[in-house]
């Protein structure tokens, strides 16, 4: 299918001086890849149609009447409705997206089928304060996958492509999100026990002084984590970058280390580090019971 991108030319970051037409053909581009992360999972877009200097800029999640009728969609339950949410099942949904001014694209923990039954569990760490100093992050992304290795779970590392990271554990969807949520929250308060002075569970700014936030929230019904291969509403057009763990050693790594100007590169020289993660996918009774 050949979709047209209005307006293709225009500009959408300034700075980098990316246009609409190299935002959809991006999307083209990594579609292949980044469909393993967003098949089957009800989508949510930012959207930006004026760029990101632009305005209005909006979340859109339901699916509008101005669609054409292949754009696939599922049912969502909220808290009180039901709403019609699409799903990115091929190039052309991304590219279609693309040129409804879809910058950045948002899916929950869940599946669509069984979506009070994460098969994804998330850790968003963001640096503490200004934000200038990347270190801690990369410091709290090795004592969380440390802390998971010692009760059995494999992880895996993300840049956010805004900035932080995300440490995901992939899950067998066995348990809902509440057993999920609250694992999670007590992995977070044993790793701020064992590091004090690096970081906390304090949900109030005020009471961080200084520490990195262990920040668990996005573990819940309906939440949602920016997508894998997504780029972000940021000066460049960074994207969210699955990582190699061995990669968090690299000095010039950075939450936005990799945009739509370098990821094919990258591609190029290296395989997705997040290709088998849906082969780890792993029981979340079998780590509480090790950490108990």
């Amino acid at each position: 299918m050949t979709i047209t991108i209005d307006k293709a030319d225009k500009i959408f970051f300034p700075e980098a001086g990316f246009t609409k037409g190299d935002l959809a053909n991006y999307y083209r581009r990594i579609a292949p890849i980044m469909q393993r992360y967003v098949a089957e999972r009800p989508v949510t877009l930012h959207r930006f149609p004026d760029g990101i200097a632009g305005t209005p800029q909006f979340i859109q999640k339901t699916v509008a009447d101005h669609y054409p009728d292949w754009i696939a969609h599922v049912r969502v339950a909220t808290e009180d409705d039901t709403i019609i949410q699409p799903v990115i099942d091929s190039a052309d949904t991304l590219v279609y997206f693309a040129d409804q001014g879809a910058i950045v694209f948002h899916v929950p923990l869940a599946r669509a089928g069984a979506l009070d039954k994460p098969d994804r569990l998330i850790f968003d760490l963001d640096p503490p304060d200004d934000g200038t100093d990347f270190a801690p992050v990369v410091a709290a992304a090795r004592a969380v996958r440390k802390a998971l290795a010692d009760v059995g779970l494999v992880s895996y590392v993300m840049t956010t492509g805004s900035s932080g990271l995300h440490v995901a554990v992939p899950l067998d969807a066995s348990a809902g999100f509440d057993r999920v949520r609250g694992f999670a929250q007590d992995m977070a308060e044993a790793i701020a026990a064992d590091h004090p002075d690096d970081f906390t569970t304090a949900h109030a700014k005020d009471k961080r002084r200084g520490r990195l936030y262990l920040d668990v929230a996005r573990n819940a019904v309906n939440q949602t984590g920016v997508a894998p291969y997504s780029v972000r509403a940021k000066p460049g057009a960074p994207i969210a970058t699955p990582l190699a763990w061995d990669e968090l050693g690299d000095t010039d790594l950075g939450p936005r280390r990799w945009h739509i100007g370098n990821i094919f590169r990258r591609l190029g020289q290296r395989d997705c580090p997040w290709a088998a993660i849906d082969n780890h996918r792993q029981r979340i009774d079998k780590a509480i019971a090790q950490s108990v």
